[in-house]
């Protein structure tokens, strides 16, 4: 599918740049040295190159060339300085960010490319969870968390309640807008996932009214006070139910003398085995919600004819159960991985490193750089869809973390006029440098 212009580098930085220029800015006009643009576009450009360090190369290259790569790449007037750049991001509204997100799932639906992540018809996959992003004995602010240990030590940490929307047979995610899960206000009981994940339904909804969502969650989510949530907002779910989790439910499954199942057996020989029921109360309450329970089992054959479960797992649903979808059910059940793997061990252990301290700050400095990278983070998972140049970049250099570092290099060296120009460089370099620098 070819590109569509405004899902292009320059359209969505435009977008976002002309976005951040709006946000009010209240600090007197006689202190102010660098604007709140730049300073979030710098911070932004930090992550989305993967370099801590980006700003003081950019410094020297403005040094020597009387340009830089955060002007002519991301609109930004005034570079600054490291210190400054975090006082000023830390006083930054973090639901400003908010229609930045938005603005990029609608840019996806205009040009069809979200069309693929159709799970099934008209609905969509999204898996949620909670991730740690900041910890410390010794940096803390009034919006940590907290964790008091047997010795009297005290760990702080920041966590927040991520949602992406996935599909089993594609590689990219499409992260939504996260929420944080913090302390405010001075508020004596802590936070904590689910809550979160309550405020996280409500804002999606608000954020995408028309976007049928099927909330993929683990274990923790599997009660009724949450999955009441998802339907009050219109969504339907597949959540994880651990049977020693669910001892009343799985009592009812169990009384069955049969239920509906399902074999098929693989090149490998291994038993696939899939089990349903349909309509069984969550738990003993009186006004227990009727939910539909599936599991799966990998069941391989020894030579000496005893079987051995590899891998086993169940759920509760409001979806349909039957034979002809029950596979496509697990399949999706079991996409849950995405956002472990394909999110949060891309941002942590791929060049994003979102549990990195870039700054703590005591408002929103902590969460906005994570916002930030989790923004660049969107831009490469839309480009890793719809842009060629960087679709021919990923194939030539093999990993992203050589690509990185290879466009790293290039921009302390050279300013490059555009994000087209940088790929097209990186592509053939000795198209657009043929010369030799040194004798000879």
């Amino acid at each position: 599918m070819k590109q569509k212009k405004h899902l292009s580098f320059g359209s969505l930085r435009n977008f976002t740049s002309k976005h951040i220029h709006k946000y009010l800015d209240l600090r007197q006009e006689n202190k102010i040295d660098y604007s709140i643009h730049d300073a979030v576009m710098s911070g932004f450009a930090c992550m989305y190159f993967q370099s801590p360090s980006l700003l003081q190369f950019q410094k020297e290259l403005e040094d020597r060339e009387k340009n830089n790569n955060l002007r002519t790449l991301f609109g930004v007037s005034d570079v600054p300085e490291n210190t400054q750049l975090r006082d000023i991001v830390d006083n930054v509204d973090s639901e400003y960010f908010r229609p930045v997100f938005k603005e990029l799932l609608a840019r996806l639906q205009r040009g069809r490319h979200l069309e693929q992540y159709q799970f099934l018809e008209g609905k969509y996959l999204c898996d949620i969870d909670g991730t740690q992003f900041f910890s410390s004995k010794k940096v803390t602010c009034p919006q940590c968390l907290t964790t008091k240990h047997k010795n009297d030590e005290i760990t702080y940490s920041h966590k927040v309640l991520q949602g992406a929307i996935v599909h089993p047979d594609i590689k990219q995610v499409i992260p939504l807008m996260p929420e944080q899960i913090v302390n405010s206000d001075g508020a004596s009981k802590q936070d904590c996932e689910i809550n979160a994940s309550k405020r996280w339904l409500s804002k999606i909804k608000q954020d995408h009214p028309r976007l049928n969502l099927i909330i993929n969650a683990d274990g923790l989510s599997s009660k009724q006070p949450f999955i009441t949530a998802i339907n009050e907002v219109g969504y339907n779910y597949i959540i994880v139910a651990k049977p020693d989790d669910h001892k009343y439910m799985m009592e009812w499954v169990d009384a069955f003398d049969s239920i509906p199942g399902k074999k098929d057996v693989d090149a490998k020989g291994r038993i696939h085995q899939y089990e349903w029921v349909t309509d069984v109360p969550l738990n003993g309450r009186e006004d227990a919600i009727q939910v539909n329970f599936f599991r799966y089992r990998i069941i391989s054959i020894n030579k000496n004819g005893k079987e051995k479960i590899n891998y086993r797992g169940s759920w509760v649903t409001d979806l349909p159960l039957n034979e002809e979808n029950i596979e496509i059910m697990v399949k999706g059940a079991r996409s849950r991985w995405k956002i472990e793997n394909e999110c949060f061990n891309t941002l942590k252990n791929q060049g994003y490193h979102i549990e990195h301290n870039f700054g703590h700050g005591q408002k929103n400095l902590c969460f906005n750089m994570y916002l930030f990278i989790l923004l660049a983070f969107y831009f490469h998972q839309i480009f890793e869809l719809t842009d060629r140049l960087y679709q021919a970049c990923r194939k030539k250099f093999g990993s992203k973390r050589h690509m990185w570092e290879t466009l790293r290099a290039y921009i302390k060296l050279f300013v490059f006029a555009s994000w087209d120009f940088l790929l097209n460089f990186a592509l053939e370099p000795t198209r657009y440098t043929p010369m030799i620098i040194g004798p000879g």
